[in-house]
């Protein structure tokens, strides 16, 4: 069957449409420009409801890794690839197109991927529709930017059982965040964001990390004021729109960037030490550099390509926060001394308790 993607600019492209659904499907588009990880992507709770583009012409050499998987299931609305492989994967894979059917999820492939790209970095992020050639296209339906209750859970979960005691604030978080604290020998709690602050304390938590998750952080505003209450009496990292939430909550402002930051090969740069590396991203909103003078926080690091704000950090209180993925699943695995230095002031205050 042939499959048209059509822009809300009133670009078209066509290919083959994979999958066992037929009906349409409408997301915001975005692309990512890694070589590996798209099962990692397409369950990565921060890509739901999109329409995610692979720039890597050939998706699905190796199948989908179910140990990779950042849910459980796929959170991209629709998938767009120049070849969608169709053969033979090691023992223990699922074939990509078996995924998706299982999965209710559109794919069209053998589309030119390097123009609709380009379409994407020149208009911006946009509405789009995949639907079946011959079909009248639907009428645009606004895209929803308050997406964190369809991706997160409703009650506490605790997991592990080590001497510090996270609370994973869940806003759609990737369950590599998780493992990441569990290799560390943490006991994790996964919070739901609406928790009542009574409730968060009865925990007997170390530390919080606030978590990635999808659409505009501003879409939160109402939390804010909580959020802030918290990181002032507990050690807290945040990560993407974790990142962003605690940037808001401490006065400053974010905006939306024209076609966002996604792929594996992003370099960032410690404005401590000035060391450059590459970090896996996956975003559409920053927190606006000029806000930060109104703000107790200070740039931790920049974004060598453009100088976005890549992350923070509060002077007097244990708080740092980073827009890209430290646990870097996929991509590089640079960035795990942000846990490091997030773990490290709660696993010393621990100690001298247990001394006192």
């Amino acid at each position: 069957m042939k499959g048209v993607l059509s822009l809300s600019n009133g670009q078209t492209f066509t290919g083959t449409w994979k999958g066992t659904v037929t009906q349409d499907v409408q997301g915001e588009i975005v692309f990512f420009t890694g070589m590996t990880g798209y099962e990692e992507v397409l369950t990565d709770p921060s890509y739901h409801g999109q329409i995610v583009v692979f720039s890597y012409p050939l998706i699905g050499h190796y199948g989908i890794q179910t140990d990779h998987l950042e849910s459980k299931k796929i959170q991209a609305a629709g998938v767009i690839v120049a070849e969608a492989y169709d053969g033979y994967v090691e023992k223990g894979a699922i074939p990509l197109l078996t995924y998706i059917a299982e999965q209710g999820i559109p794919l069209i492939s053998g589309v030119d991927t390097r123009s609709l790209i380009q379409a994407i970095r020149e208009d911006g992020t946009m509405q789009a529709v995949m639907s079946l050639e011959g079909k009248p296209l639907p009428a645009w339906e606004p895209i929803s930017t308050f997406l964190v209750p369809e991706v997160t859970a409703t009650t506490v979960e605790t997991l592990g059982d080590g001497p510090v005691h996270i609370g994973l604030i869940d806003f759609g978080y990737k369950h590599s965040i998780l493992q990441a604290l569990l290799d560390r020998g943490c006991k994790v709690s996964v919070v739901p964001y609406t928790l009542e602050t009574e409730e968060l304390d009865s925990l007997g938590l170390d530390g919080l990390l606030f978590s990635n998750g999808p659409g505009d952080p501003k879409s939160l505003t109402s939390y804010l004021e909580r959020y802030k209450d918290w990181t002032e009496r507990y050690p807290s990292l945040g990560i993407c729109l974790g990142h962003q939430l605690l940037a808001l909550a401490y006065g400053a402002t974010t905006t939306k960037l024209s076609f966002g930051h996604r792929g594996a090969n992003h370099p960032v740069m410690n404005t401590k030490t000035n060391k450059v590396s590459m970090s896996s991203q996956n975003h559409s909103y920053v927190v606006e550099k000029t806000s930060l003078a109104s703000t107790p926080l200070s740039v931790l690091y920049k974004n060598v390509n453009d100088s976005s704000i890549e992350g923070l950090y509060h002077p007097e209180l244990p708080i740092i926060t980073v827009q890209f993925h430290p646990e870097a699943a996929p991509g590089p695995a640079e960035h795990h001394e942000v846990f490091t230095t997030f773990l490290f002031p709660i696993q010393q205050l621990k100690k001298v308790s247990s001394h006192a």
